[in-house]
């Protein structure tokens, strides 16, 4: 059996740099993440764009559901092998194969969402295709998250790995802003299928910035050779659960996105509620991804990697009171702040637990355990899709978003009676 096995269950880290640009001082790193911050708007801009198509074409929440499963299925069955190859094959290649698959359906899309080609089709026969389509993205993305996430720490020393932590989270949420923030504008002013052909030229883009990222080395010991797929699976789980500051922060962002999201009915707040339309979903969809960046720029200088567990905790619980205040709100300008401080929130969270996935996991687990990680917090974003259409098709929009709120509150203080020992943890 692995040495991991008798690591302590609390770790104590001292890996600091005071740098606050020390991780930007590494051109591959920069690359790495700022294709992975076109990735995420592009894909961010596809999902807009169709999720609102839809919603105009079915006037059902769950419809918008439905966007999120199709994807998180496949992402969660494949995500845990996908960490398995991350750690034994060459990533970059991961990565490239990946995003041709990506790039392959968005051009499907393309011709599926063209009004000459859909209007051949029923409703449900649009629907399931299109469902279809993103359930081979979510394939895909099992496969390139663990091995883009799993990079990271080939790029930079140990000892900046909280600041590449930072400006990692930095170079997503701009992404994330990027995305969200212009999709209603482009689908408003050229249209769906133009829209849906800029996230083409980003994805051709991307396939070629990764070319300037060298190779990197495999790390695997003589002991990790002889171990069987399953076995690898298996040694990734049972690492985070030793690893209790892995599985409790694991734990707090699922509760989070998976009942407090509500990015994936927003379509319903901008139509419904707030009547804003396409411009206004766009300033919707882009407020959790301004308050993000703005916090993750600003722990660049004050690290939330101190007082760790005390951080990560207030976080989430802000993230739950800004929810259930957006959910009763009926004043756009209101709407907007609470889902920027979600996403302020939601940015403190983020920086902690992935300055502990880039440093707690041994160079040769990396990828497994970010694997681990991805099927229970990037996947619930799906999932929380799913969860907030289910919900809001039965209860009714803002009920399903009080509930949410309610149970992501309920969540933090179970976690917090769970979990006091962490709180003499210190990340740097």
């Amino acid at each position: 059996m692995s040495t991991f096995l008798n690591q302590p269950k609390i770790v104590t880290l001292k890996a600091v740099s005071t740098d606050p640009y020390a991780a930007l001082r590494y051109p591959e790193f920069v690359n790495l993440i700022t294709t992975n911050s076109l990735i995420t708007a592009a894909l961010l801009i596809q999902e807009v764009v169709i999720g609102y198509e839809l919603y105009k074409i079915t006037h059902d929440p769950l419809s918008l559901g439905f966007i999120g499963l199709a994807e998180a299925i496949p992402y969660i069955s494949l995500a845990l092998f996908g960490g398995h190859y991350a750690d034994r094959k060459d990533k970059r290649t991961i990565m490239q194969i990946s995003q041709s698959v990506i790039l392959v359906c968005s051009l499907a899309l393309i011709s599926l969402m063209n009004p000459e080609n859909r209007s051949h089709l029923s409703q449900t026969s649009l629907l399931l295709t299109v469902y279809g389509v993103l359930a081979v993205i979510g394939f895909a993305k099992g496969f390139y998250s663990p091995a883009v996430s799993s990079m990271k720490a080939f790029l930079t020393p140990r000892e900046v790995y909280s600041n590449a932590a930072t400006w990692s989270g930095t170079f997503w949420q701009v992404g994330a802003i990027a995305g969200p923030g212009v999709a209603g504008f482009l689908y408003a002013y050229l249209g769906l299928v133009n829209t849906l052909w800029v996230v083409v030229g980003i994805l051709v883009v991307t396939q070629g910035m990764l070319l300037l990222i060298s190779k990197k080395p495999i790390p695997q010991t003589d002991e990790e050779e002889k171990v069987s797929l399953w076995q690898s699976i298996k040694e990734g789980i049972q690492f985070v659960y030793e690893q209790k500051i892995l599985l409790y922060s694991i734990s707090l962002d699922l509760a989070a996105v998976l009942f407090g999201g509500v990015i994936a009915i927003l379509p319903v707040f901008a139509e419904d509620i707030l009547k804003v339309g396409a411009e206004g979903l766009g300033i919707l969809r882009a407020a959790p991804s301004v308050g993000a960046v703005l916090t993750i720029f600003m722990t660049a200088y004050f690290p939330p990697a101190r007082h760790a567990w005390r951080n990560m905790l207030i976080a989430v619980a802000g993230f739950g009171i800004a929810t259930l205040i957006f959910a009763v709100s009926t004043h756009f300008w209101l709407s907007v702040v609470m889902l920027f401080f979600t996403g302020a929130f939601d940015a403190i969270s983020v920086v902690i637990r992935q300055t502990i996935l880039q440093v707690v996991p041994p160079d040769h687990m990396r990828g497994r355990v970010i694997s681990v990680n991805s099927v229970f917090v990037s996947s619930s974003n799906e999932i929380g899709a799913f969860e907030s259409g289910v919900l809001a098709k039965m209860m009714g929009t803002v009920p399903s978003v009080l509930v949410g709120g309610s149970l992501t509150m309920v969540i933090v203080i179970w976690v917090w009676l769970k979990s006091k020992e962490l709180f003499s943890v210190e990340l740097m």
